[in-house]
């Protein structure tokens, strides 16, 4: 299996990233663990998830998808084999985001109680907290570093010039830098990420694990029409989608799909895994069959003339 670096963390992980919000949500504990055990099964290591999944389904609090990740782990027994990526700062108490020194502290505990492992391989900050001073932010993961319960950190949701001053704060104080961005990234979503983030990742060697790589399932050609948004539980975020760009979009994907003979899931998870400044997507499944198509992106190389015919059909600018 391919492995490639995160930034400058030392930390190879696989061309694909699984993200965890589906467990605890739409793939229940069992489920989880069979999708986890045929993920690394298959050569991959990286486990996305974040403190606060799944809190958006009723009667759940936030911590669901860590606890059945360490459940996981405990039974397994792979915990040096795999990547494990956890995030804080999201949804505070206060409902905003929030990256003191105290909550970071307290909440990393949380995490890896939840998680039964006493190291996290990459801690994410889940969003941007203008508030509080980065420098107490990255000091405190200095802290974390330095006390061997964190091997690396990264940010998601930031927009280029926070990135790029938080990367110039810690070089001016010898902090630890955010190795890894986790940014909106996909054949439809391209804007936000190309326009500045992407430069300042590739100048600053700074990884890149997409999320929502496959647009909330509208990438996969399972979207077509507003009929089709019944077909599951993330059918309500597609709508948007369903426009003139996105179903030319979908027609690329099928004519690049039709001549490798494969999936339109593939297709586009490999488009993302071909940019120089992706080190991996991230990609959820709810069933063994699902995660099947997943991981076949990473054996598929498309051409020059393929990306070029996505590139065309996904253009912004």
């Amino acid at each position: 299996m391919e492995q490639r670096t995160l930034g400058k963390s030392g930390i190879s992980i696989a061309p694909l990233v699984f993200g965890g919000n589906v467990f605890g949500w739409t793939a229940d504990e069992n489920t989880s663990f069979h999708l986890l055990d045929h993920f690394t099964g298959a050569g991959f290591n990286f486990i996305d998830t974040a403190d606060v999944y799944a809190r958006w389904v009723p009667g759940n609090k936030g911590g669901e998808s860590e606890t059945v990740i360490g459940k996981w782990l405990k039974q397994s027994g792979k915990r040096n084999q795999v990547i494990i990526a956890t995030k804080v700062g999201k949804g505070a108490p206060d409902g905003k985001t929030l990256l003191s020194r105290k909550y970071i502290l307290q909440t990393v505990e949380e995490s890896l109680q939840r998680l039964q492992t006493d190291y996290i391989d990459v801690y994410f900050s889940h969003d941007d907290d203008t508030v509080t001073p980065l420098e107490e932010t990255l000091g405190a993961y200095d802290e974390l570093i330095k006390a061997g319960k964190v091997r690396s950190i990264g940010a998601s949701n930031y927009s280029a010039a926070r990135l790029q001053q938080a990367l110039n704060i810690s070089a001016a104080n010898n902090l630890p830098r955010y190795e890894t961005l986790q940014p909106l990234y996909n054949l439809y979503e391209r804007e936000v990420f190309e326009k500045d983030l992407e430069a300042v990742c590739l100048k600053e060697q700074v990884g890149v694990v997409s999320f929502f790589s496959l647009a909330s399932g509208f990438l996969t050609g399972k979207y077509r029409s507003e009929a089709d948004l019944g077909k599951s539980a993330r059918g309500g975020g597609i709508k948007k989608y369903l426009n003139a760009r996105g179903l030319g979009i979908l027609e690329a994907l099928d004519e690049v799909a039709a001549d490798y003979r494969e999936t339109p899931t593939q297709v586009a998870l490999a488009w993302l895994m071909a940019r120089k400044s992706v080190t991996a997507p991230i990609a959820s499944a709810t069933s063994v069959t699902q995660l099947e198509d997943l991981v076949k992106a990473a054996s598929l190389k498309l051409s020059d003339a393929a990306i070029e015919t996505l590139n065309q059909a996904s253009a912004w600018q």
